[in-house]
């Protein structure tokens, strides 16, 4: 399981679709168009997520849904349950995630995954997949997060295709992990 922080990093970047998971658990007749949002996730290469989602809409509560997942999936699948528990607890799917915790949390895991940590290596690979099919910045960093993990550190190298909220974003990164790097 993540850190609490990524944990409410993961919960405000899934907003939407922990909030509609529980939206369906509760109202049943939203489920067919629901349906078609995890078909999509599903292609996307999103399988045991949606498999575990399914199986809430159907009624499973048991928090073991989460267990044999990836720590981005299994907090969805637990922030859906804690949702269904608790309304209150639901992430704002309004609210973007805090863009000034971005670099300290993508450099916290590249370090880690550097260091030969699996859980978070799958993460990023799975957030570079993500990013991967988006355009500007984000296309451009799913592209350097493995010369990131591999310890590429030259700013410009790195920067060479990005906008200013891309290289403000690479330059945070980058200062973070001289941090952890020089631990």
């Amino acid at each position: 399981m993540p850190t609490a922080e990524l944990f409410d990093q993961i919960k405000k970047t899934h907003a939407p679709l922990i909030v509609a998971a529980v939206q369906t658990a509760q109202n049943p007749s939203l489920r067919a168009e629901f349906d078609k949002a995890l078909l999509l996730s599903e292609q996307n290469g999103w399988g045991d997520l949606v498999k575990a989602i399914r199986k809430i809409l159907d009624g499973d509560r048991n928090e073991n849904l989460s267990r044999g997942l990836d720590d981005e999936d299994a907090s969805i699948v637990i922030a859906i349950l804690q949702g269904l528990q608790n309304p209150a607890s639901l992430p704002d799917p309004e609210q973007k995630a805090d863009a000034s915790q971005a670099a300290p949390m993508l450099a916290g895991m590249i370090h880690q995954a550097a260091r030969g940590d699996v859980n978070a290596l799958t993460l990023l690979s799975q957030m570079a997949e993500q990013m991967s099919q988006t355009s500007g910045d984000m296309a451009q960093l799913s592209a350097i997060i493995k010369p990131l993990v591999d310890g590429e550190r030259d700013v410009d190298r790195l920067m060479a295709k990005m906008g200013p909220s891309g290289e403000s974003l690479i330059t945070g990164i980058v200062s973070e992990l001289a941090k952890l790097d020089s631990h």
